[in-house]
């Protein structure tokens, strides 16, 4: 909810970051340009970057970044916890053992989940962004919660938290006070949703203007996605018939189709998808079709009926439906969006 009176917007909004090594500097960088321009247009945050000890830390991106204080000199309340991404998901931390000696755990994850174990419990809320989804999962914050993170890592994410809703398309997703951001530029959307929940929807807009970025962004990240469910550790019987559906997906991909070439029963055969894939074949088919419709749409001239056709949705119409349901806009917008950047090269 926006603030109600001068008296409250004067009072500093303590948001700290919590850093670790190898952190994705983008996941940082982003909300702090956020918080800093929405100062300038009369919010007041108090940005505090934090480590465990007080040292610099290096980020993914060449750069080192300085902090303000260490771990012990945090106060003892703050308003918004950011846990930037940077922690390998596929990490294989359990739930509930986050204290165990940090000799015996990459310095990335004992760092973040003592911070985080740590921090949490003084905020009013906590964001994460990308695989900062990670910590908040296996502290078990987000237990019963719905969450998002990067979209190559959701279906890690679902896998290894089956407790966590997983919304793979979302940008960010608020449960209560936790809100978690999808990969790297989606700390930019988080960050102008906080800006608004704090200040309002104008000092909001005013931010989003003065930086050129969506206040909005239209759509959700599927848009931004390549298929990469297909690289899942399966079975080599259930391999052959995933690599055949992205191979040629518009062949006959029926469950009936798929279960044949795999020598299984139809029950059998769902029953293998949603163990190793997580997902049901029919699902897992609109998926490899959409994407290859996407890639068709963004790199050649073909008419929208005969890429609806190479990616076996059949027709334009049935092509348009599952656009507009799975990534919120139209195959013509699609294209249009990422045929190319906007700028155009002079010769």
């Amino acid at each position: 909810m926006s603030e109600g009176n001068s008296g409250a917007r004067r009072q500093p909004k303590t948001v700290v970051f919590a850093l670790y090594n190898k952190v994705t500097l983008q996941d940082v960088a982003a909300p702090l340009e956020i918080f800093a321009r929405a100062n300038d247009f009369g919010a007041h945050y108090r940005v505090i970057l934090a480590s465990l000890d007080g040292e610099a830390v290096d980020t993914t991106s060449f750069v080192t970044m300085k902090v303000d204080m260490a771990l012990a000199e945090v106060p003892d309340r703050i308003d918004t916890l950011v846990v930037p991404g940077g922690v390998p998901p596929d990490f294989d931390f359990t739930p509930g053992e986050h204290d165990i000696p940090e000799e015996q755990t990459p310095d990335v994850v004992a760092a973040a989940l003592k911070m985080v174990d740590d921090l949490a419990p003084r905020a009013r809320r906590v964001a994460s962004v990308c695989t900062g989804a990670f910590v908040l999962a296996a502290l078990g914050l987000l237990d019963g919660r719905r969450a998002t993170t990067h979209w190559a890592h959701c279906a890690e994410l679902a896998r290894a938290y089956p407790e966590i809703e997983v919304d793979p398309d979302s940008l960010f997703v608020q449960d209560g006070p936790f809100i978690t951001g999808a990969g790297i530029s989606a700390g930019t959307d988080l960050a102008l949703a906080m800006v608004e929940s704090d200040y309002g929807p104008d000092v909001a807009r005013r931010v989003a203007r003065w930086l050129v970025v969506f206040l909005q962004r239209p759509g959700g990240q599927a848009q931004f996605s390549v298929w990469t469910e297909s690289d899942a550790p399966v079975s080599r019987g259930l391999r052959e018939i995933l690599d055949a559906v992205v191979a040629d997906p518009g062949a006959d991909h029926s469950l009936a189709a798929m279960a044949a070439r795999a020598a299984v029963s139809e029950r059998h055969l769902v029953r293998m998808f949603r163990m190793q894939v997580g997902m049901t074949p029919a699902r897992y088919v609109e998926q490899a079709r959409l994407e290859a419709a996407k890639v068709l749409l963004a790199t050649g001239d073909h008419g929208q009926e005969a890429v609806a056709r190479r990616a076996g949705f059949g027709s334009a119409d049935t092509m348009r439906r599952t656009f507009r349901r799975a990534l919120g806009v139209s195959p013509s917008t699609y294209r249009s969006r990422f045929r190319t950047t906007g700028i155009h090269q002079h010769r």
